[in-house]
């Protein structure tokens, strides 16, 4: 079983900034695609931002140039650094793993538990 741990959602003011984590764990043999999600009150999950396993990141408009992703495929580990935040931003951030092949098998789409993030004004 492979389980995602995200860490370093919190309480800041606009223009502030925060860095996301997401470690997966299990007997993973390799992880394609990594990313983060989030979901704002009341609307659907929208990607934010996606990394594959050769380092291409994919960004939301709303967020290029004020986040970057990046991953440690040594550690199973992605992140997202979020700097110029804006209320907007405002959000359960939600990390994914996907295709991913563990000793057991192939699953297609692994998801984090979600961590606030909140953008005072």
């Amino acid at each position: 079983q492979v389980q995602l741990v995200e860490t370093g959602g919190g309480l800041v003011q606009a223009g502030g900034s925060l860095r996301l984590s997401c470690a997966a764990s299990g007997s993973i043999l390799s992880i394609n695609n990594m990313g983060w999600y989030r979901q704002p009150p009341g609307k659907q999950r929208e990607l934010v931002a996606v990394i594959t396993s050769g380092g291409a990141p994919h960004y939301a408009d709303s967020v290029k140039g004020r986040f970057t992703i990046f991953r440690d495929n040594a550690r199973n580990t992605v992140y997202l650094q979020m700097n110029s935040l804006k209320p907007e931003d405002t959000a359960v951030y939600y990390c994914n793993a996907g295709g991913v092949v563990h000793t057991t098998g192939y699953e297609p789409n692994y998801w984090g538990q979600g961590t606030q993030v909140t953008v005072s004004s």
